[in-house]
């Protein structure tokens, strides 16, 4: 019965052994990506800083020829809008700003402003917020298995050494002892994940 049990044992704490490192492969690789993401989103941020303080200091100029009808300057300072900016203050154009007093301080209050690399520094944000969040679980996996690992470690050491004792009864209290620690584990095994492949 000893030897069925050090077997068994043996098994599952090596199969527990290996579904941790696994896990926690995992658990580090998904923690590598996140921090990758998170450079990513931080440079689009502020490629996304620069592309609104660009806006802003193009804003300027035009809307001083614009105040001052200075058509020739404000034919120029429009040239030089970004593409994506002057969707926006064509519309902001259009609500009459100099004469009605519900349109935007400025372009960059209209729904039609948009710069792509704010928008990718969100996604990008959210992936990293997801991977991060992979990488915890996934290490939370990997130390469930290293505990349990731990107690199947504990299970042969109590068997290996109850042929010691000669009193039968603590022989068998010790066999029964790991007996349901190895019956605890299994279901717990049962509840865990399988390793990532």
């Amino acid at each position: 019965m000893e030897a069925v049990i050090l077997s068994l044992v043996a098994l599952a704490a090596a199969w527990s052994g290996y579904s941790a490192a696994k896990w926690d492969t995992r658990s580090s690789d998904l923690l590598g990506r996140s921090l990758e993401l998170q450079t990513e989103a931080e440079g689009a941020r502020e490629e996304a800083l620069q592309i609104r303080t660009f806006d802003s200091v193009s804003f300027d100029a035009a809307f001083s020829a614009y105040v001052a009808h200075d058509h020739p300057a404000f034919e120029l300072a429009i040239d030089r809008l970004r593409p994506g900016y002057r969707v926006a203050f064509d519309a902001w154009l259009a609500e009459k700003p100099l004469k009605n007093d519900d349109a935007p301080a400025d372009p960059t209050q209209m729904p039609q402003y948009e710069i792509p690399e704010q928008q990718k520094a969100e996604a990008l944000a959210k992936e990293t917020h997801a991977t991060f969040e992979e990488s915890r679980l996934a290490g939370n996996n990997s130390d469930k298995y290293v505990w349990l690992t731990v107690i199947f470690a504990t299970v042969l050491f109590l068997v290996g050494i109850s042929g010691h004792f000669p009193i039968r009864s603590a022989r068998y209290g010790l066999i029964g002892v790991g007996c349901l620690l190895v019956v605890y584990c299994i279901v717990r095994l049962a509840s865990l994940p399988f390793p990532p492949g």
